[in-house]
């Protein structure tokens, strides 16, 4: 990342569901979801990721090594209110597969937006983890999805 502009930056707490939290950057810098990829990654039940493909640590910012049993909500960005994830985790836990719009947190403290596909994965009845897909989304749903964000917060 290039040096940023003391202005372009904020310093924020990010809660996560399960009572940990973390101090990240946040830059005001979107990175562009690279034509004709798919980012593809696995999780357990918990969210723990399992599996990255290499559009997903490309666009991360993270090593295959940094994101291999980490939770998938290291990604979150705080501009995502938590309400959106309640409904994700409602859906696919029912074993429905989940459509939406995410902004999502680069390790360099930049963020991209996707989206987004959840498929829970279900063997012999059960679901065992889930699959994520994401593509790249148009400027009309980002902005239709900034906005709706800014009154769930």
């Amino acid at each position: 990342m290039s040096e940023q502009d003391s202005t372009d930056v904020r310093e924020v707490v990010i809660n996560y569901y399960d009572g940990t939290s973390r101090t990240a950057k946040i830059y005001d810098r979107e990175i562009p979801y690279p034509e004709g990829k798919l980012i593809v990654s696995r999780t357990d039940t918990k969210g723990i990721i399992t599996h990255a493909n290499q559009a997903f640590v490309d666009m991360s910012g993270y090593s295959q090594d940094e994101l291999i049993g980490k939770n998938h909500y290291i990604l979150r960005h705080p501009d995502m209110p938590s309400v959106a994830f309640a409904g994700l985790w409602e859906t696919i836990e029912a074993g429905n597969k989940w459509h939406g719009y995410v902004k999502n947190l680069r390790k360099d403290g930049a963020y991209y937006w996707v989206k987004a596909t959840v498929i829970p994965n279900i063997r012999n009845g059960v679901v065992v983890g889930y699959t994520s897909v994401r593509r790249k989304p148009s400027r009309s749903k980002i902005a239709e999805s900034e906005a709706l964000y800014k009154t769930l917060m």
